[in-house]
């Protein structure tokens, strides 16, 4: 055997290797948690055949707690590029069969090469975590490496795309690479985030939780928000990955994506004429005003479970992908709270950052009041909304369905935030507070010196009904651009995104604001 042939087969005979991680017995382990490999993964996620592996031979340079005498090619994380429907993306998985997916130095090397490549070449990043943490062993180079990791997330942001995955464990410092990226995505049972476990908060608070009620899947979905999306299992969240990308554009200088469309821009929904009840206490289902104007009802939700008073997600109009934030009059009468201002504020960001037009459906009788909601700084929560759509240059397409009062009426992308085109309904009431409210106010002093003061404030409250509850005032002032048949409102809205897909408008020079944080 020539000398050139032994060397190819001893690169075969590494890769190999390098391709079983931390062995045949860690793989089995793996799959008996219920947890596919870290290839397995990348398999799932990307399409067929096009993933290319980069540093599969890199391996740690610690030499503390006897770690000179242990190495494994690739040390814990698999990366590289490949493609997602044919577009070009970065990803890494650690690896948790290779000490069980910690982080070294080497291993945050190999993330922030990729990370690195991903900004020049303008393309996604996505990690796949499945991680115990830090490496003691390393000590403060683990420490340094996870920094080097948050740094590129926080140059990256605005400017390509990052989706986390967890599909296993993901604690202390490790948590805030996810953190910082645009979608988190957890699975149920299997994974879960926290900065401290269970046992220091038993040993710091006293405490008893577990794991899953500490940091689960369904806890970071629905009550702290930390999570855009729960799957059942890991292979759903890398399904999810796909279909949220085929929405998103590949970096912050290309436009959304344009996808072929079958559905009728012309379809009329004569169910949107009566859905709006008589009753303005009663409350009907926004979802089905969602599904009845977008292309084909394909609506992908974000934080379904999260702050439920307020919907956001991703829909197309004639093709064209948009984000979508809803008031849903079904939950806390759709008003806007802390949770809920916080959940769109940011999605309104995100969408601005990769020039996705923005439809915002109005049903908002305005700010839940209470000591909670001001102890929890409801003002600033509600100036982040008031920010993200004022700062927002992309096209802005607003439709008030009914309720539009107060200050929730101006941060809901109102004309004066820049909205560039704002409808209403018939049925909309763009007025300063409820007509019950404003009639109480106006009139209680008259009403006290009236024989039937209930009457009085009821014809008072009429009054100011039929002057200012409705869409017109608001459109004699120019406010409201025009009051559309509720049935026409697809065809309304993708006229709008089309005349406006040339829309220019820079923001003034500096180096950044400062959000109400």
């Amino acid at each position: 055997m020539s000398n050139q042939l032994q060397k190819v087969q001893e690169l075969i005979a590494l890769r190999e290797q390098a391709r079983l991680g931390g062995g045949e017995k860690a793989i089995a382990k793996q799959h008996e948690r219920g947890k596919y490999t870290a290839r397995e993964r990348i398999a799932q996620l990307l399409d067929e055949g096009s993933f290319e592996e980069l540093d599969m031979f890199v391996k740690h340079r610690c030499t503390n707690f006897g770690q000179d005498k242990k190495h494994y090619l690739g040390d814990g994380v698999v990366t590289g590029y490949g493609t997602i429907n044919g577009r070009l993306v970065y990803v890494f998985a650690q690896d948790f069969t290779v000490w069980g997916g910690s982080l070294s130095e080497a291993m945050a090397l190999k993330i922030c090469k990729i990370m690195d490549m991903a900004m020049k070449m303008g393309a996604p990043v996505i990690g796949l975590n499945d991680s115990g943490g830090a490496r003691i062993q390393e000590g403060i180079n683990a420490l340094a490496g996870y920094a080097e990791i948050f740094e590129r997330n926080i140059l990256a942001s605005g400017v390509v795309p990052q989706i986390s995955a967890i599909l296993g464990p993901c604690a202390g410092g490790a948590v805030y690479s996810p953190a910082l990226t645009d979608f988190t995505i957890m699975t149920k049972g299997i994974s879960y985030m926290f900065l401290t476990g269970p046992k220091v908060v038993k040993t710091v608070t006293g405490e008893d939780v577990t794991q899953e009620q500490l940091g689960g899947a369904t806890m970071h979905s629905s009550k702290s928000g930390v999570a855009h999306f729960a799957t059942e299992d890991g292979e759903e969240a890398l399904q999810l990955i796909r279909k949220l990308l085929s929405f998103i554009p590949q970096n912050n200088l290309e436009e959304a994506p344009l996808e072929k469309c079958t559905d009728p821009i012309d379809r009329l929904e004569d169910s949107l004429n009566e859905i709006i009840p008589d009753s303005p206490n009663k409350a009907y289902d926004m979802y089905e005003v969602i599904g009845a104007i977008i292309d084909d009802g394909e609506f992908l939700e974000v934080q379904r479970d999260y702050a439920k008073n307020i919907i956001i997600g991703f829909a197309r109009f004639n093709g064209q992908s948009v984000g979508i934030v809803a008031n849903q009059p079904k939950y806390l009468a759709g008003v806007l709270d802390c949770n809920a201002s916080r959940k769109a504020a940011r999605f309104v960001r995100f969408c601005d950052a990769f020039n996705i037009p923005l439809v915002s459906l109005v049903d908002v009788p305005g700010f839940l009041p209470g000591t909670g909601q001001e102890y929890n700084a409801v003002i600033l929560h509600g100036a982040k909304l008031l920010y993200a759509y004022g700062e927002a240059t992309v096209p802005k397409v607003t439709v008030t369905l009914r309720k539009s009062y107060g200050g929730s009426h101006i941060v809901m992308s109102c004309k004066q935030l820049r909205g560039d085109m704002n409808y209403a309904w018939p049925t909309a009431e763009i007025a300063v507070m409820g007509a019950a409210g404003a009639a109480e106010v106006l009139y209680a002093r008259e009403a006290k010196e009236q024989a039937d003061p209930a009457a009085y404030i009821a014809e008072k409250e009429k009054e100011y009904t039929d002057l200012f509850c409705n869409p017109y005032n608001a459109a004699k002032y120019g406010y409201i651009d025009d009051v559309i048949e509720p049935r026409n409102t697809r065809f309304r809205i993708i006229r709008a995104l089309q005349q406006l897909a040339t829309k220019k408008l820079c923001n003034p020079a500096k180096k950044h604001g400062n959000i109400p944080l």
